[in-house]
């Protein structure tokens, strides 16, 4: 007998810092309807994930945002909580510059990430997100649905139906957000092959010019991707990356030109491990696009077969430039590739007033809209935030 699919009020795709934080806003708000998000990789963070691994317990990297930062009064609100539950501290950690010589400097002022008040998931940084979502389970159950890659949107005459790859129905909701791009943007065609971007497609048979606004402005939107290496150095081999003076090291543009890194972040790990994740700068991501990684959702969702020689490449050569700029050695290190496709964004964002589709029942928050905080975790959490409060009086009608 088949299982029928679940209905709920409204289904959020994406499990990052703004579908988490828009969860946490609407039930903070006292709105108590059913609500489910779905997220494609294995828990809750989106680029403030953290890497475990199920046959090394002690493996824990930070390998997307080091850290995030709040440059503005007044703070999301959702600030106070996540640090009274403890999810969040203060970041401690001193920051440098390299240049293109080698030689280490004082952090780079101008740099977005490292201005204003500086914060980091406790004790990792998926804890952003984890606490985010206790704090919307505090009020009401609030189901994480992961693992789950959602390729079709379909639109009907009182919400949305979510459908996965083989079709097949995963759930109904009378609203919908997506929290990313993803599935409003070109680049799914490259990442998982396929001949259409699902809200484009949703979008045109809607009819909604709203939406068909929306739709246009995400998929123009340009990004910058990005090739993390992962290191994960045993305690015996990281005597010297321990006595660094710095946690998080910034690559001015010509190092960046030299090396192809842009930043470098030292973490400690259980066991006195250390692990060191190596984002490449935009240049070198760029020449490698079709190169994700073994442990990407589009191998371990799609079944895609990764170029195992390709990565092993693009592992070498930022280990090699690793080494040539710090004159470090990597040597007993186990390593892994992280390909972000889209991990920082470009202006000028989705504008507010699309980021809400009525007719269609359908919004939007993330990173990636625009206002304070674009292309950082302090918009995710603004965006969660502004559209949780337009978005709870159509929710309390439904």
């Amino acid at each position: 007998m088949a299982t029928e699919s679940p209905n709920v009020d409204l289904a959020v795709i994406g499990a990052g810092a703004g579908g988490c934080a828009l969860a946490a806003a609407l039930r903070q708000q006292g709105w108590l309807g059913s609500m489910a998000l779905l997220e494609i990789g294995r828990g809750p963070g989106g680029r403030t994930a953290t890497r475990r691994s199920r046959s090394d317990w002690q493996l824990a990297l930070n390998h997307g945002a080091p850290l995030f930062n709040i440059t503005a009064s007044p703070e999301p609100q959702l600030l106070e909580p996540l640090r009274r539950g403890g999810w969040i501290t203060r970041f401690q950690g001193a920051i440098g510059s390299l240049d293109e010589h080698g030689q280490l400097g004082a952090a780079i002022a101008n740099d977005p990430l490292c201005s204003g008040t500086l914060w980091q998931g406790s004790p990792q940084m998926d804890h952003v997100c984890r606490g985010l979502l206790a704090l919307a389970q505090e009020a009401a159950p609030t189901p994480l649905i992961s693992g789950t890659l959602v390729r079709h949107l379909e639109a009907t005459s009182n919400g949305w139906t979510l459908r996965g790859q083989q079709g097949e129905t995963l759930l109904h909701c009378s609203w919908l957000v997506l929290s990313g791009t993803l599935l409003a943007h070109p680049r799914c065609q490259t990442v998982f092959g396929w001949d259409d971007v699902p809200l484009q497609v949703a979008a045109k048979q809607s009819g909604d010019r709203q939406l068909q606004q929306a739709c246009a402005a995400l998929a123009a939107m340009p990004s910058q991707a990005s090739s993390n290496l992962l290191l994960s150095l045993p305690a015996d081999q990281a005597g010297a990356w321990r006595q660094q003076p710095w946690r998080l090291l910034q690559f001015n543009g010509a190092a960046q030109e030299r090396w192809g890194i842009r930043r470098v972040s030292l973490q400690a790990m259980a066991a006195e491990r250390w692990g060191v994740v190596v984002e490449s700068s935009a240049a070198f991501a760029a020449d490698h696009l079709s190169v994700y990684g073994s442990r990407s959702s589009a191998a371990q969702l799609l079944g895609a077969t990764p170029k195992a020689q390709a990565e092993a490449d693009v592992m070498d050569a930022l280990d090699r430039a690793l080494q040539q700029a710090l004159g470090l050695s990597t040597a007993g290190a186990d390593r892994q590739l992280m390909r972000w496709g889209a991990a920082f964004p470009h202006g000028p964002g989705l504008a507010p007033e699309l980021s809400l589709c009525p007719a269609s029942r359908i919004g939007f928050c993330g990173d990636a809209i625009a206002g304070l905080g674009f292309g950082r975790v302090e918009g995710a959490l603004r965006s969660a935030e502004t559209l949780a409060d337009r978005l709870e009086p159509f929710l309390g009608a439904a």
